[in-house]
């Protein structure tokens, strides 16, 4: 079978079970009699300490990740200056490291800020949302 031809066959399959999808859920899908449970709880302290550990692996990381830095590049430069074929090849490893681990340093300050982020806009929502609710329960008060 040829790509082109797999490709249209797979296509057409997850049409239809899209299509199936849309139109209903299987009873066998775990559903329960009564009200529904929601699917998604977080709570500020597991916000707190995912966020807190990603802050720990990138404080870590940046000074862990970077004991091999000035040695792999001082033998890349040796090598190169004495014409070995291998120091351009160190230079590489040198700098993919580099990359990677400022890439993994992102990734960690990324999640985070997130986190944090995510714990602060949901702690004002509530604060909000407590407002409001405060507001309707003064107007029920005069109209009572």
């Amino acid at each position: 079978m040829t790509f082109h031809a797999e490709w249209s066959t797979l296509r057409a399959e997850s049409t239809q079970r899209v299509d199936m999808r849309l139109n209903g859920v299987p009873a066998e899908s775990g559903s329960s009699k009564g009200p529904s449970k929601a699917d998604l709880a977080v709570n500020d302290d597991d916000l707190g300490a995912i966020g807190h550990d990603a802050y720990e692996l990138r404080t870590r990381l940046s000074k862990d990740g970077d004991h091999a830095r000035p040695a792999t590049f001082d033998a890349a430069i040796a090598l190169t200056n004495g014409n070995f074929v291998s120091g351009s090849g160190l230079l590489k490893v040198h700098d993919r490291w580099q990359t990677h681990l400022k890439t993994l340093l992102d990734a960690c300050a990324q999640i985070s800020n997130h986190l944090d982020y995510s714990q602060a806009a949901h702690h004002q929502d509530d604060v909000e949302i407590v407002g409001k609710l405060l507001s309707v329960s003064k107007l029920n008060e005069y109209l009572k």
